[in-house]
């Protein structure tokens, strides 16, 4: 068994879900027993009775099970009702979730109305004005005294209406006191939460969901995982409401959603989830439900070895030490294998759509920023030079074929490598699962400077089966660099793109893997070829272009998000690595975007201010020119870079 200081879930090898507390929310209960449940949000003016009506109707259509609406002020959390009112009308049953930032009058009049209520405790009854940064203990608890005051009257009303509660921290809207303990950490938002729970059982209530959301993949899953942690020391058993909080549109935002949650999936974290897209929101369920449905039938895996003892902290990022080779492993980030394999003959066109472009007019390769590293062959040879910085890996029996081998390296068996007469003087490819890993041959390869894991899995459990090869490596000592492979068949787009984000994203999050190789039967090459990209930049090992923080709209937003976020994506899509947070209100402005370089937040009616990390550098400006005043700072930061013509 893991040890009790680092345990987060039932067992790290075999699947169970971690069972939790059933808590009634309306006539759907979440936790125990009950199945995933699946939410959205609303994106409306909630003040429009039937414009939230109809857009729930067509949430609930599409698989959502609750709802969750904004509540900013009073007089929406009374037109809760009418909407409610409406609903039945029409026949729709579905619990109503209010959200709440900041206000606890409120709250206190929807938790009367709606069959559960959502608080941030950064911002419900906490404060972030920077006022203080040291606080004494004497002051802490003062200010723990103040939020009991102001926080028991919503748990009263909670109780005594039989409404549940979220209590849902978010890593950028930590509060100043929290801040000064604990820093912006996965430990300061379980604690954030775990200070209200405690007000909560004070009251001897318990109808409790929470979450601890962020949009850094790395930071969300360390503090979920922290959570159960706590809870378990503590003998709690609260359900958990999993999500990435503003993760973006199209794929970045499933590639970044899929990660997030699907780790914590894996090891049977999480009782209800919601994907957050920059998008209708009636896209999100379809999507979250693909995430939950993979689970149904997972408890009848392949047995895998357990693990005895975790030799790294699950809460706390850090690479695995590797040595290099040529280039691969080490300090160097993850490489991306494109695999050409399946085509009967290899052309200049099929390297464009991995990011390679031969120009004959020069003889010069241009590489994109999202260009293959690794390109494997299996039994094609080329009759071409590809590009220096680009290594072609063939089938080890038609490598030996090669004139002249130094153009190619061996893919092989741990068997054939050892019994292998020839190899290459540079890197050797050697393919290997979890039973290679245990068995005496293994020893005969470990910490050879000239050899590569490629590790596979067929296991249906597979990420645990792939972690469990790492757990064998760092007990052992062996550092030889590995890239991880999955195999997915002829799987959908949709779904390929969901669970290759779960099962690779989810190593890379722990600091695991060198390269990444999506083995698939679909022949859209630069689709797969994106997704490596994607999948690395959203577990932040590999940034290959901008990223958006952009959150997924509500009834609290200032302008139209999904075309804001286009018009910046058009003008910036082109600067690697910037950071760039879109946000429709101020709620969910320095707050969501913790570790944005750039914030663009609405602050009024046609109204944008404008942030540099968490400070503020521009206030109102007219929403015509704020995209213009976005680059010119950015060029003012000596960040930009012209885009480059397209031939």
């Amino acid at each position: 068994m893991v040890e009790t200081l680092n345990k987060y879930c039932n067992s790290l090898t075999n699947y169970s879900r971690w069972e939790t507390r059933e808590v009634k929310i309306g006539d759907v209960a979440v936790g125990a027993a009950n199945p995933i449940r699946i939410q959205s949000m609303t994106t409306t003016d909630t003040m429009d009775t039937i414009a939230t009506v109809e857009q729930t109707i067509r949430m609930v259509d599409a698989g959502c099970e609750y709802v969750r609406i904004t509540a900013p002020s009073i007089k929406e959390a009374k037109n809760l009702q009418d909407i409610k009112d409406e609903l039945k009308k029409r026949g729709v049953h579905v619990p109503l979730i209010a959200d709440i930032h900041f206000t606890p009058n409120a709250a206190e009049v929807a938790a009367r109305i709606v069959e559960k209520v959502r608080v941030n405790p950064g911002n419900y009854a906490d404060k972030k004005k920077f006022d203080i940064i040291e606080y004494t203990d004497e002051q802490y608890n003062a200010e723990i005294e103040r939020i009991y005051e102001k926080f028991s009257p919503l748990v009263k009303v909670c109780k005594e209406h039989g409404t549940a509660m979220r209590i849902g921290t978010n890593h950028g809207s930590l509060s100043d006191r929290i801040m000064s303990r604990y820093g912006d950490s996965p430990l300061g938002m379980v604690e954030s939460a775990l200070e209200f729970i405690r007000i909560c059982e004070d009251h001897n209530y318990h109808d409790l969901v929470l979450s601890m959301k962020a949009s850094n993949t790395q930071v969300m899953v360390e503090a979920y995982r922290l959570l159960v942690n706590k809870m378990i020391e503590s003998g709690m058993n609260y359900p958990i409401h999993l999500g990435v909080t503003e993760a973006g549109d199209g794929a970045d935002g499933r590639i970044k959603s899929a990660l997030g949650i699907g780790a914590l999936l894996e090891d049977g974290i999480g009782d209800t989830i919601r994907v957050s897209l920059t998008e209708e929101p009636e896209n999100e369920a379809p999507v979250a439900i693909d995430l939950a449905d993979r689970y149904e039938d997972r408890e009848d895996h392949k047995t895998i070895i357990p693990v005895d003892d975790l030799p790294y902290n699950p809460f706390d990022y850090q690479k695995r030490s590797s040595f290099e080779v040529a280039s691969i492993g080490y300090k160097n980030p993850p490489k991306v294998v494109a695999d050409f394999s399946k085509l009967s003959e290899v052309n200049y066109s099929d390297f464009e759509k991995v990011g390679l472009k031969y120009s004959e007019e020069l003889d010069k390769w241009n590489m994109t920023d999202a260009a293959a590293d690794l390109i494997y062959l299996g039994k094609n040879e080329l009759n071409f030079d590809i590009p220096n910085n680009c290594k072609a890996i063939y089938d080890f029996e038609f490598w030996k074929s090669l004139d002249n081998k130094s153009k190619g390296f061996p893919l092989l068996s741990i068997t054939k490598y050892i019994s292998a007469k020839e190899k290459s003087f540079l890197m050797n490819f050697v393919l290997l699962d979890l039973d290679d890993v245990l068995s005496d041959d293994f020893e005969k390869i470990k910490n050879d400077e000239k050899v590569i894991f490629i590790i596979e899995t067929d296991n249906s459990h597979g990420m645990p089966e792939q972690r469990r090869i790492f757990i064998d490596l760092l007990n052992k000592e062996i550092k030889n660099p590995v890239i991880i492979k999955r195999s997915y068949g002829n799987l959908e787009e949709h779904k390929l793109m969901l669970f290759s984000s779960t099962d690779i994203g989810s190593l890379f999050v722990d600091g695991f893997g060198d390269g990444v190789w999506i083995d698939s039967e679909n022949e859209n090459k630069e689709f797969i070829n994106l997704l490596s990209f994607g999948i690395l930049q959203a577990a932040r090992v590999r940034i290959s272009k901008t990223e958006y923080i952009a959150c997924p709209s509500c009834g609290r937003t200032l302008f139209d998000l999904v075309e804001v976020t286009n018009k910046i994506r058009n003008r910036t899509g082109h600067l690697k690595g910037v950071k760039i947070g879109i946000m429709g209100c101020i709620v969910n402005g320095p707050g969501e975007m913790a570790d944005a370089d750039y914030g663009y937040v609405g602050s009024g009616v046609g109204k944008i201010t404008l942030y540099r990390g968490k400070e503020v550098v521009k206030r109102n400006i007219e929403s015509e020119f704020a995209v213009d005043q976005l680059i010119d700072l950015i060029k003012e930061d000596n960040m930009w870079v012209e885009p480059v013509a397209q031939d």
